[in-house]
């Protein structure tokens, strides 16, 4: 199948880096959002994420142009019925991403691909809502999207052969090295990581050392770039416990138990480098 137009559905931190990294390798991209405020933010962060590039010579000025004259922003999802390839990547909340496929089924042509970006949500149930379920996968990108090289696929049981070639040969076109998991709660990544980062929140929560000896202890001795604790107010603490929740409820393996202290830290808004607050401070 030709593709030559991509939607992606949210223009958030991750859905405004999928955009443009699919307009940088000459796609023409549909962006959408719930209201012109949060369409606006996203593509000044577009904006802003192509002129640090061409600051840092990664592109010319002429190719920031381009790939942003790629891209359309909308509020309204009906305009994805010209899209050949469609990444729903709005909030973790399953409910809704059940309600944006079942919305995109009606609106997108039936040879269609749908895609979505979760981290740790059922495929199979995103794609029960369609009439199409053999072309619903997941195409997990991480953050920051046009600097991280992985792409996370995910096969649900009733993805076909087909869908999965054709959407791999996307992620290779945008300069992605991929992965594949089964539709499995957490797939690869967050199901290995998660348990490592509740486990180094409770050596910190029964004192059995200090935050900054955890991490650096990590940094240095596992030779990986951030440590466990610094990991987690990167992502975003409330991410962490929400996709903790999800594969334990699913599970229920002690794993994925969340401690206390990343709950009442959630509901205390200490969310990490986002609000400012974490298990480190980002006031400055």
């Amino acid at each position: 199948m030709s593709i030559k137009t991509v939607g992606v559905v949210g223009c958030g931190l991750m859905g405004s880096g999928i955009a443009e990294v699919v307009a940088k390798n000459g796609y023409s991209v549909i962006v959408r959002e719930v209201n012109d405020e949060f369409l606006q933010k996203g593509l000044a962060r577009i904006r802003a994420s192509t002129q640090k590039a061409v600051d840092r010579n990664k592109i010319t000025v002429e190719a920031r142009d381009q790939l942003l004259a790629r891209i359309r922003g909308t509020t309204h999802l009906e305009e994805f019925s010209e899209c050949d390839y469609v990444v729903e990547a709005a909030i973790e909340n399953l409910n809704l991403k059940k309600d944006i496929f079942e919305r995109l089924d009606s609106i997108t042509r039936p040879e269609v691909i749908l895609a979505s970006n979760t981290s740790s949500l059922s495929i199979a149930e995103m794609a029960a809502k369609t009439k199409k379920p053999d072309k619903v996968l997941g195409m997990h990108f991480f953050n920051p999207v046009p600097v991280m090289p992985l792409l996370e696929m995910v096969r649900s049981f009733m993805t076909s052969e087909a869908t999965y070639e054709t959407s791999r040969a996307l992620g290779k076109a945008l300069g992605k090295q991929i992965i594949v998991a089964k539709d499995y709660p957490g797939f690869i990544v967050n199901a290995l990581l998660v348990p490592f980062q509740l486990d180094a929140i409770r050596f910190y929560e029964n004192g059995m050392a200090s935050k900054e000896d955890i991490d650096k202890g990590v940094r240095l001795g596992l030779n990986h770039p951030m440590g466990p604790l610094e990991l987690c107010d990167f992502v975003g603490i409330d991410t962490v416990l929400f996709i903790a929740d999800e594969v334990y409820n699913e599970t229920k393996d002690p794993r994925y138990a969340a401690p206390p202290l990343l709950r009442r830290m959630v509901a205390a808004g200490y969310h990490g480098r986002k609000t400012g607050k974490g298990f480190y401070e980002y006031s400055k």
